[in-house]
């Protein structure tokens, strides 16, 4: 017997419809022209705060749907197999609100989820130093209290959208040597940003932030006695949204190569008649199929209230192969045409290599899974 589908499948599929269909005039043509114009594709995100798809995981009583992370994979999904896939997806609406939701004062709540779920508001946020890394326990960035405000100094590094934030959620070691997160507004004294130019086509930019002696109000910090589970609460929600991103690209990619190879003939039949060219694809679909399930299961895990972050680690891990297997089978698949922006795919390359690296490089999640799920002994 068939199984029919549950109530909150057939509310996730209809949220996913209802995206694409809001997507249909922000594809990948859209995508490269925003790029050009640097933009950071402020249509399509306004596009998507007006159906509430920024907002699905931001509690109701905040303006948003209260279907949690596994409702915004599914917009992250659909807006990257559409051909557009924004990063701020994983960061906004999946870090910033998340630390907001769980640690945020009643103020930071209402000052800033409305906001983030309907678009209106945009959140950065600034962890990544240049000699820290990977390695958080090293930040420098410092946060001194003087009477009722807090100074910070420091510096960071590949910070995003900090031409489109209103706000950037700052990482910081405070007088104690504990790690606070600090809304900080982009346009406060003593910020000064320069771009990083990176071989990537993105409608969205890279910069290293500065901070001088920059003054935030003493209720600027975020979750002020909650200490290392405010900054891990954003970590995993941004690895399970850029898995998806990751699986939405897959998606996109595979769709192309795939129509490509039903209709262009060579010696009279079909190239999608060749194992050569039907067997890559072939893989690529499965391990797409596998990264999806893993990333459901992770967002899954993480809405019920446990940690997930084995779970996440996983999906990350498994969509970026998936994406990256996808990708260049699929431009194989189309040959000259799939070094051609025409085809939409060589322009997609730069993003997911980014994708192995960042926001948390291939490698250390590959040292976490082999620690807290095989015991093996700790590498870093």
């Amino acid at each position: 017997m068939l199984r029919t589908p549950d109530a909150h499948g057939e509310v996730l599929a209809d949220l996913r419809e209802s995206v694409l269909r809001s997507c249909r005039d922000y594809g990948h043509d859209y995508y490269v022209r925003s790029s050009d114009a640097g933009d950071n594709a402020r249509e399509l995100w306004h596009a998507l705060g007006r159906i509430g798809a920024l907002g699905v995981g931001i509690p109701e009583e905040h303006g948003g749907g209260g279907a949690g992370i596994e409702a915004l994979a599914v917009v992250a999904e659909a807006v990257a197999e559409a051909g557009s896939p924004i990063m701020l997806l994983a960061l906004s609406p999946a870090v910033c609100a998340t630390v907001i939701g769980r640690f945020g004062s009643d103020e930071q709540r209402a000052e800033w989820l409305p906001g983030l779920a309907d678009g209106s508001k945009v959140l950065g946020f600034a962890i990544t130093e240049p000699d820290a890394g990977s390695n958080t326990h090293n930040i420098r960035t410092r946060a001194r209290r003087e009477g009722d405000e807090w100074v910070l100094s420091g510096q960071k590094y590949y910070v995003s959208h900090v031409d489109n934030a209103d706000a950037l959620l700052v990482v910081a070691r405070a007088e104690d040597d504990a790690l606070r997160a600090f809304l900080v507004p982009t346009d406060a004294p003593g910020i000064a940003t320069s771009p990083i130019e990176v071989e990537i086509v993105s409608p969205e930019r890279q910069y290293s932030v500065f901070f001088d002696d920059v003054r935030v109000a003493a209720d600027a910090v975020v979750g002020p006695d909650a200490g290392l589970a405010v900054l891990y609460a954003g970590l995993n929600p941004e690895r399970i949204v850029s898995a998806a991103l990751l699986n939405g690209i897959a998606r996109y990619a595979i769709d192309i190569a795939a129509d490509y190879a039903r209709k262009r003939t060579v010696w009279n039949v079909p190239i999608g008649a060749h194992q050569a060219i039907s067997h890559p694809l072939a893989k690529a679909e499965t391990a797409l199929a596998g990264a999806r399930l893993l990333t459901a299961a992770a967002a899954q895990a993480f809405d019920r209230g446990e940690p997930g972050g084995i779970q996440a680690a996983m999906a990350k891990l498994s969509a970026s192969e998936a994406a990256s297997m996808a990708l260049d089978s699929a431009m194989q698949t189309l040959g000259g045409n799939g070094m051609s922006r025409e085809y939409g795919l060589a322009t997609l390359s730069g993003l997911v290599r980014l994708f192995r690296i960042a926001p948390v490089s291939t490698e250390m999640l590959l040292n976490h899974i082999a620690h807290k799920r095989l015991a093996l002994p700790r590498s870093y």
